[in-house]
């Protein structure tokens, strides 16, 4: 049978010759590999669940695409089930049927043949495949391994035949309309003439169903046998670690079938004449050195690909089911046994794969099967696509062996083969989108408008309509950040920064002008608007800005927390600038973009404030608009020293050594609450991660530091962590760090602080914190300015210096009188760091889910 993939080989080479036989195997194997690179990315970037291509599918494009593809998917499976059983039962039929214009049988030809029997045969094999499901997933696993033996088995003895066997002439039965004829076949063992008599294509007719053979037809039977790389994914709520098993499992499965393929292919066009080939599916039993043992690998081999199908298409029904995209429609395909074996989608996959068997020959769903395989195997690369180019932080996949180009080669070569194999079904009109595309990228510019813009602007609030804030999930989270920039002569740097660690989120540039409306006779900032808006085309930053006039700082910031941005795109986390004393640089003079003054010339920002000027912003009021943002639910990051970081020069060193990231994920201003999994800490990770995803970081490496006390388990703690990095598919170094001469100094200060006891109300405040708080300590002066210097002297020392650092920002106390103490003990801890970003953060934004 050419279901079987042991001799879908011979029909193959058969038909289209060693050349082109070759060239379909590679081309098969090239959408297969770029798929498998898909499945693995998205199978090691979180927890898998039952429905294998269905789940990854729908997790990743939502339950409308997944609904859709899981349907496609399950009837591709039945099909496929159906097709293998349809094969078994012609190869039993070609082994034990009566021969056809006999009537009785004869030795070992027993079997009546003709359509109803074939069914009735085709109904018993699928029965057996039943019960194997019905036990369950281990009894399958384990006959399928039993298989696997027995199928290699039969490899090694096939590929000795061609060495061992002798020359032999091969009579061949042929069924007709009223009886039957034979042709002769001949093995003629290894020959230059048979080798190149077989070189060429020379397609025939399928004596099975009488049509005319192409490069199509035999494409479509010959990678039905190549389906089975999704087996594994299928199976993957049975699999104990799927991230891990399904990548190495099917990689491994795809380089060796290939290898075998082509191996047999070359083997029978070097042996077997293009009669034997063409017209005897059982060829490999008649020149096998012990031909009972081949023919029981060629049935063990469909049988198992025929329960591979109807398992899978089972855990496919029951994903379906249990997502409850059908409602009460499959809400029987939820039954399952003690053991959590989906027993009910088990049957109702059964029902509908004895329905498919009615069609008879197996050769007319070849072509169905493999167009439904096609569209599943374009729409995994499509998801993984839609993954890659969505730039969602909590992407991240383990297994790092794909891109984008890998994505849509796999979605080209199935929509390729699929025009091919069914022009009609497949003929999506895509002339007018790529008509469309070039009208879009090759038009020039004209100055009688775009209805481009026109459609943009419908299609862009149409779906700002759409993105619904209740349908939020955490896997799709991105930070949306509000970078509030005083004068942007000062902060060039910064802008770029915030541009690499905004990862495709909305990113706002906000700027406050004190100025009262009431007084002026026109609106002072549309003039400015412009400047801002070519500071953005300046700098190829991806931002918008958003400008407001205010009586004070602070107002103006609450304005912009509060209006900035539209529907589900507002920004989610607050970015200033440190307050401190150091004198602000021109940082646009030394900007590439504005080396020459007639660049700068038409932006019109004002001078920067020489350091004997006062600031427009207290301290007081600075620390305010933190404590407001938290309020509001606003993560918080405060840049220091960001003007210092020369990004080009750092990355430009990235082959010796490659710069560093350091990362502090623990509240160092509290250190006797220090925990490295609270909310605060995992978006900490979750920033220096993001930044370390951005183009231009990609080379940098993530340091972890772990603050460890003598007796505590040190080596437990870094296993904790390192298994929490490895959830939340982080890769970063951890490296220990003993403080406890740091903490010595903060336990001694409890005891008796050097001004004095603490106010009774702020002891008894901290008392009745929830244990294991984050927030910066109500009993804020118990934290002495020594203690603060030893931790910034324990994060100085640690060396080689990186480029960047991410420290974890405390809450502000909430006694106001406190504010200036904060804002001291913050200047203290980041005193000479270099580039440093204090992160607060109020979101949940990692995921361990797919």
């Amino acid at each position: 049978s050419p279901a079987s993939p042991l001799s879908s080989a011979g029909f193959v080479v058969g038909h289209a010759g060693l050349y082109q036989a070759l060239a379909m195997f590679a081309v098969a194997y090239f959408i297969i590999g770029m798929t498998v690179l898909s499945v693995c990315a998205i199978a090691t970037n979180g927890a898998l669940d039952a429905g294998g291509a269905y789940y990854m599918i729908s997790r990743a494009l939502g339950p409308e695409f997944g609904g859709s593809i899981g349907i496609m998917f399950f009837l591709a499976n039945v099909c496929g089930s159906a097709l293998y059983v349809l094969g078994l039962v012609e190869a039993v039929v070609d082994s034990f049927g009566i021969p056809p214009g006999q009537k009785a049988g004869t030795g070992v030809h027993v079997l009546p043949q003709s359509y109803w029997y074939e069914l009735l045969y085709g109904t018993v094999l699928l029965a057996l495949c039943l019960l194997v499901c019905l036990v369950g997933a281990s009894i399958y696993a384990k006959a399928t391994f039993l298989i696997f033996l027995i199928v290699v088995g039969v490899l090694g003895t096939i590929l000795v035949s061609f060495f061992a066997t002798r020359p032999i002439g091969v009579p061949i039965r042929l069924p007709l309309f009223n009886g039957s004829e034979t042709e002769n076949g001949s093995f003629t063992g290894f020959s230059l003439a048979t080798l190149r008599d077989n070189l060429g294509g020379g397609y025939g007719v399928d004596y099975t169903t009488g049509q005319m053979m192409s490069f199509s037809s035999v494409f479509a039977v010959m990678f039905n046998g190549c389906t089975g790389i999704m087996a594994g994914s299928n199976m993957s709520g049975d699999l104990k670690r799927p991230s891990y098993s399904i990548p190495r499992g099917t990689i491994s499965a795809v380089l060796f079938t290939y290898l075998v393929y082509n191996l047999l292919a070359f083997l029978m066009c070097a042996t077997c004449n293009r009669t034997l080939l063409q017209k005897d599916y059982g060829f490999l039993r008649d020149i096998s050195i012990f031909p009972p043992l081949v023919t029981v690998g060629i049935y063990a081999a469909t049988l198992s690909a025929a329960m591979s199908n109807l398992i899978g298409a089972s855990r496919i029904l029951y994903a379906l089911a249990r997502d409850d995209l059908f409602g009460r429609a499959l809400a029987l395909a939820k039954k399952t046994s003690a053991s959590g074996n989906p027993v009910m989608a088990v049957i109702l996959s059964w029902l509908v794969v004895q329905l498919v068997l009615f069609s008879g020959k197996l050769n007319t769903i070849a072509g169905v099967v493999t167009t439904f395989f096609l569209l599943v195997y374009a729409t995994v690369n499509l998801a993984c696509l839609a993954l890659e180019w969505a730039s969602a932080p909590n992407f991240r996949p383990t297994f790092r062996y794909f891109t984008w180009h890998t994505c849509l080669l796999g979605i080209a070569g199935c929509c390729v083969m699929m025009f091919l194999i069914s022009p009609v079904s497949a003929s999506a009109s895509l002339g007018f989108l790529l008509l469309l595309l070039a009208l879009h990228y090759l038009s020039p510019s004209s100055t009688w408008g775009y209805i481009s813009q026109a459609l943009i602007f419908h299609q862009v609030r149409k779906y700002l309509l759409m993105l619904d804030v209740r349908k939020d999930h955490v896997k799709f989270w991105r930070p949306q950040m509000l970078l509030m920039v005083q004068n942007p002569r000062g902060s060039a740097r910064l802008i770029d920064f915030i541009n690499d660690l905004k990862k495709s989120g909305l990113y706002v540039l906000g700027h406050v002008e004190l100025q009262d409306l009431d007084t002026l006779p026109s609106d002072p900032l549309q003039p400015q608007q412009d400047s801002w808006l070519s500071l953005v085309d300046k700098l190829n930053v991806k931002a918008f800005v958003s400008l407001t006039l205010a009586p004070s700082v602070r107002h103006g910031v609450r304005q912009l927390l509060f209006t900035s941005g539209l529907g589900g795109m507002r920004p989610n986390t607050l970015v200033l600038g440190f307050y401190d004393d150091t004198a602000p640089q021109d940082g646009l003079a030394r900007h590439p973009a504005f080396t020459s003054a007639r660049e700068e010339v038409p932006l019109g920002f004002p001078p920067l404030r020489a350091p004997t000027d006062p600031k427009l912003l207290s301290a007081r009021e600075y620390v305010g608009i933190v404590a407001d943002a938290l309020k509001m639910l606003r993560n918080v990051l405060l840049a220091r020293q960001l003007e210092s970081l020369d990004k080009a020069w750092e990355l430009r060193r990235a082959a010796s050594p490659p710069p560093t990231i350091h990362v502090w994920p623990v509240n160092l201003l509290r250190p006797d609450s220090a925990r490295y999994a609270d909310t605060c800490s995992l978006f900490l990770l979750q920033m220096a991660c993001v930044l370390n995803m951005a183009r231009a970081w990609r080379r940098a490496r993530l340091r972890l530091f772990l603050c460890v006390e003598a007796g505590a388990m040190p080596h437990a703690q870094e296993e904790k962590l390192r298994q929490l990095l490895k959830d939340l598919r982080i890769q970063a170094q951890i490296q220990l760090v003993p403080w406890d001469a740091v903490t010595r100094l903060h336990w001694q200060t409890r005891r008796g602080p050097p001004g004095g006891p603490a106010p009774a109300g702020q002891v008894e405040e901290e008392e009745e914190e929830e244990e294991g708080a984050v927030n910066f300590p109500a009993n804020a002066t118990q934290v002495s300015d020594e203690y603060v210097c030893a931790a910034n002297k324990l994060v100085l020392e640690q060396s080689p210096a990186p480029a960047v650092r991410f420290l974890y920002l405390p809450r502000p106390p909430a006694d106001t009188s406190l504010y200036l103490l904060y804002l001291h003990q913050l200047e203290l801890l980041t005193r000479g760091l270099g580039p440093t970003v204090l992160v607060h953060g109020v979101s949940a934004v990692t995921s361990t889910q797919l």
